[in-house]
């Protein structure tokens, strides 16, 4: 299965101390959703934007900014 890019990357804080993580495809914003313990509104419709793009009803792009609001949403956004 081919990955989904976009870009620029959505930097986001890892599950490890100082290191962050440049999320720049569909499937990498799809992992690092379901890894994170806060899930507000955001994060239900980027989960969501993640499945359609997978069927190819939403755009890489629309599910990029999608991700990023929901990493902001959660406190998991990072400056670029």
């Amino acid at each position: 299965m081919a990955l989904h890019w976009f870009n620029p990357p959505v930097y986001v804080r890892s599950d490890r101390p100082g290191m962050q993580y440049g999320v720049n495809h569909v499937e990498g914003a799809a992992e690092q959703l379901m890894a994170w313990d806060t899930k507000g509104p955001k994060w239900t419709v980027a989960a969501q934007a993640c499945m359609d793009a997978f069927e190819g009803k939403v755009s890489p792009r629309e599910v990029r900014q999608l991700f990023e609001e929901a990493a902001e949403e959660a406190g998991m956004l990072l400056p670029e």
